[in-house]
């Protein structure tokens, strides 16, 4: 049987919590780890509705994408609404969670997501990750040092590609030095140049563990004085990031497109600001509350930004610029993810039942002006 703990793993895989905002709260944060799991639900936030379905469907985990406990908690009361759902699930043994901003950021999570509906082309993060700052270091070692060096030098944190550990290349090759008269060589003698079969042994090294490995190569290694190469490595563009801009396949009106959007999203109630004749060929994507990336996407080039929610001077920014804002609201921006979340756990664990909350909904109804006597 499943536990909790090889359901969060998948996710963690997913959707890696270095990819969440520095403020935000992901990973499992309710439950027993080594709890079993036959029923999953995935939904948008846990609340009294949501609660009450898991508790009733038998759920072992739910998967929120809104984290539980997102602000400083001081009380958890069945009495009070806020923590009246976090009661039902602990009793029921219910765990919960959450991937949050870093299921928005994945490579194929919410607003990727929001892009394939809305048929957005040559897609890219609006904020790329920085690539870490790493060195390449190079270490001449005879053939008995190889795997003391190497075990030490992984130990320190030498030798990650992705989600791959270990990783080096050898060449072999000849070495020669001459000992001074202050030297005690650990092959051959001192005052006479020798020459030594080794090894040139390359890996890759984080900046923030260049000092531990470096210190681990040296304790391992038999000679006096290893010869150690250290060189910058330059990081690539990522394709990691928050936010998603991308094209559409010919130019469209601001207007047609937000009713496309509207169309893609389920029939979604949008707000449009700019004007609605405006061409339109390069469109900025940043699900829920995502305002703040209207600069962003003014300086890689979109004409409009699609987001969740709008507050009304980030509006008015967007008018004096000269950048479309279409906001379709919270729930129709993330809701489609939680949906697809809940495909993409089905896949991966067949033997698990998988749905999305079937009780969640948009909290913010959309009420008809009355006629007018």
């Amino acid at each position: 049987m499943r536990t909790v703990t090889e359901v969060a793993a998948w996710l963690e895989g997913f959707a890696p919590s270095r990819l969440a905002e520095s403020w935000d709260n992901v990973g499992l944060l309710w439950g027993d780890p080594d709890a079993p799991v036959e029923r999953v639900m995935t939904c948008l936030t846990v609340t009294a509705e949501s609660a009450d379905e898991a508790v009733r469907e038998g759920v072992g985990l739910i998967v929120s994408h809104h984290p539980i406990l997102f602000r400083e908690t001081k009380r958890i009361r069945a009495d009070l609404p806020a923590t009246a759902p976090l009661w039902k699930l602990a009793r029921a043994g219910v765990a919960v969670a959450s991937p949050h901003t870093a299921f928005d950021s994945a490579t194929d999570g919410v607003n990727a997501g929001l892009c394939r509906r809305l048929g957005l082309v040559d897609v890219e993060p609006l904020r790329p990750i920085a690539g870490a700052s790493a060195y390449k270091v190079v270490v001449f070692t005879p053939e008995s040092d190889r795997d003391a060096v190497l075990a030490g030098a992984f130990g320190a944190g030498a030798g990650r590609i992705g989600d791959y550990s270990e990783c080096s290349f050898a060449i072999p090759g000849r070495g020669t030095f001459l000992g001074g008269e202050s030297t005690d060589p650990t092959v051959g003698v001192k005052g006479r140049r020798e020459t030594v079969e080794e090894l040139r042994i390359e890996m890759v090294c984080p900046a923030a563990r260049l000092a531990s490995v470096l210190a681990a190569i040296r304790a391992r290694h038999s000679y006096e004085e290893p010869a150690i190469d250290v060189y910058p490595l330059e990081s690539p563009p990522s394709s990691l990031g928050a936010g998603r801009i991308g094209g559409l396949e010919g130019p469209r009106p601001l207007g047609e497109f937000a009713r496309a959007a509207s169309e893609a999203l389920g029939g979604a109630t949008l707000h449009v600001a700019g004007d609605l004749g405006m061409p339109v060929e390069r469109v900025a994507v940043a699900c829920g509350a995502g305002d703040d990336f209207l600069v962003d996407a003014a300086r890689l080039g979109a004409q409009v930004l699609l987001t969740g929610e709008a507050r009304f001077h980030r509006v008015l920014e967007a008018r004096s610029i000269g950048v479309g804002l279409v906001v379709a609201g919270h729930y129709a921006t993330e809701r489609p993810g939680v949906e697809d979340l809940a495909e993409r756990i089905a896949r991966a664990f067949p033997d698990l039942h998988v749905w999305p909350s079937r009780d969640e909904s948009d909290p913010l109804a959309i009420v008809a002006e009355p006629p007018r006597p």
